[in-house]
């Protein structure tokens, strides 16, 4: 058994469901303060994150992920125990085998090997792992970011430990995310009896057009490495219950995946703009989740192609597609951030996995990373 397995498996093991990381942080500083890190810990509302530095010289590569994973959902349904790491014909099951704690394995033993073949590296090397990135994402690393960038503390380079590739380790790194704007609309009217509908107003039937006028707008036309922003109703209801009232109010919830094209005040102000074209009476909350971020192709694309090609033969390609990440937080201190890790078919599904032969090629890549831009 590999080292980077054998740490996988412990790892596994630590019923972390967000918020919770049962340990693991523990697991991974034990490792780390022996190669020279300096380890801090940030918590807040029960959420503890980890920040650990070897160096003070720039450049400043960081390594980020998260312990926590998402519920089980019903036992029943798993082949094995999901803590339980376990072995079957190859393939490595447990609750985050892919999303991701191979991917923290792999940075572990990935710098243990790197500083024990370069103690004298050009540079820095921190680390960023939280246990709130599965969940709300209000005390994780958004926490620490703002607490380093208090103390003006700024990263060069960092690698997000994500499940990132397609079919094989390998194929796709993102060099980028989709931010995230979520509405909750209220559309007010007026109650009343069905059989006396001029005695009411009824907010289903007002918000209907604007609706249609919605579901229709081209937002933008995205670029070369975002598609075009996207508008989702998630979650529509009115009424009481019953099948002889008009409802008095109408709730509706929404979300923006928009990219670079777009920025957050222009797709509130197009938003509000037909709700009030067409004469509704409402209220609406905002929830800015995140802003998107671009990494352009440059230094860090080009170290995580080549250790990625070094190691696996494969030329990557870069995409921006997915749902959101710590990425986001993370571009506020860091010019260049990459998501970088392991098969992402199964994550946060019944009997979540990897195949056992992706764990050490994840390991050597991430440690070339190190190599091809800290080695000089």
């Amino acid at each position: 058994m590999s080292a980077t397995l054998d740490l996988a498996r412990q790892l596994i093991a630590r019923r972390s469901v967000t918020p919770q990381d049962a340990g693991c942080l523990e697991l991974v500083e034990a490792r780390l303060k022996p190669l020279g890190f300096r380890c801090e810990r940030f918590s807040a509302n029960g959420v503890d994150n980890l920040w650990a530095r070897r160096g003070e010289q720039r450049p400043l590569l960081c390594l980020a992920g998260h312990t926590d994973v998402v519920p089980t959902g019903p036992l029943e349904h798993w082949t094995s125990d999901p803590f339980t790491p376990t072995i079957r014909d190859g393939v490595l099951y447990g609750r985050g085998a892919s999303d991701m704690k191979t991917s923290i394995a792999a940075f572990v033993t990935a710098l243990e090997g790197f500083v024990s073949e370069h103690p004298g590296h050009a540079g820095s090397i921190a680390v960023l792992f939280t246990s709130d990135e599965e969940g709300p994402a209000l005390d994780g690393t958004v926490k620490v970011v703002q607490a380093l960038r208090d103390r003006g503390e700024k990263l060069d380079y960092c690698v997000v430990g994500e499940p990132t590739c397609v079919e094989r380790l390998g194929d796709t790194i993102k060099n980028g995310r989709r931010g995230s704007l979520s509405g909750n609309l209220v559309v007010k009217g007026v109650q009343g009896h069905v059989a006396y509908p001029q005695l009411a107003r009824n907010p289903v039937h007002e918000f209907g057009p604007a609706l249609a006028e919605l579901a229709q707008v081209k937002w933008d036309e995205g670029n070369e490495f975002f598609p075009p922003t996207t508008w989702q109703i998630s979650n529509l209801n009115a009424g009481t219950g019953a099948n002889n009232v008009i409802p008095g109010e109408m709730h509706v919830k929404f979300n923006f995946r928009f990219s670079t094209a777009s920025t957050l005040e222009s797709l509130q102000t197009r938003v509000v703009g037909i709700l009030d074209k067409h004469g509704l009476k409402y209220d609406l909350e905002w929830r800015y989740d995140g802003r998107p971020f671009l990494t352009k192709p440059g230094d860090l694309v080009d170290a995580v192609g080549r250790a990625i090609q070094s190691v696996t033969g494969i030329e990557t390609k870069i995409s921006t597609t997915g749902g959101t990440s710590d990425g986001r937080f993370l571009a506020d201190i860091c010019p260049q951030v990459i998501e970088f890790g392991p098969p992402n078919a199964t994550i946060h599904k019944v009997n979540e996995c990897i195949r056992v032969e992706d764990i050490e090629p994840l390991r050597r890549i991430y440690q070339q990373i190190l190599v091809n831009l800290l080695v000089k």
